[in-house]
């Protein structure tokens, strides 16, 4: 619409169609923060990178922001993995090492570990499907500090070495309330 010495005007209910717009688009942003972080985290940094693209006027380093936005993110995926690692080796103790006294302190610190977990995914519940990439990983890591830790304590034979390094554990059995059962020697 013209007005007057040919300035253009948007009609009204447009304006405040597109403010409506813009407003719902926020509160749902902000709802993503909450509800999933590793999911905004990277939907900012797209969303940077994209006004870095576009021109923005802003005397901002908007690459960098929008990395270190992201690299947010990537903390919560570093976060898995530890924690995943740490199970795996304390399960790996757990079913293969005799040993009684440090027992109780592997049981506790897979607990730990799984709680530490389920904070993540309540907070970011996209790394719920990183978990399975993740855990071939941690085992693979896991494994060699649990064989290490065994072998310092003179635990391991070659025909346990063979079994740790080809044991697996399934995404359920890490993150859920399973345990290993007790090597054959504490067993009877």
């Amino acid at each position: 619409m013209m007005g007057a010495a040919g300035f253009s005007f948007k009609a009204r209910g447009a304006i405040l169609n597109e403010d409506d717009r813009r407003e719902r688009l926020m509160s749902e942003t902000r709802a993503l923060y909450d509800t999933d972080f590793l999911a905004w985290s990277k939907e900012q940094a797209e969303g940077l990178r994209s006004l870095a693209r576009g021109g923005s006027n802003e005397a901002l380093d908007w690459e960098n922001l929008a990395e270190e936005i992201e690299s947010l993110g990537i903390s919560q995926k570093t976060a898995l993995r530890r924690q995943l690692r740490r199970i795996i080796l304390h399960l790996l103790e757990l079913e293969f090492s005799p040993a009684v006294e440090p027992r109780r302190g592997w049981f506790e610190s897979v607990g730990d570990a799984r709680s530490e977990i389920e904070d993540l995914l309540e907070t970011s519940p996209s790394l719920k499907p990183e978990a399975g990439s993740a855990l071939a990983m941690a085992l693979r890591q896991g494994s060699k500090k649990a064989v290490f830790d065994l072998e310092k304590h003179g635990e391991v034979d070659p025909a346990t070495l063979a079994r740790i390094r080809a044991k697996t554990y399934t995404v359920d059995q890490v993150l859920d309330d399973w345990f290993p059962p007790e090597p054959p020697s504490r067993a009877e």
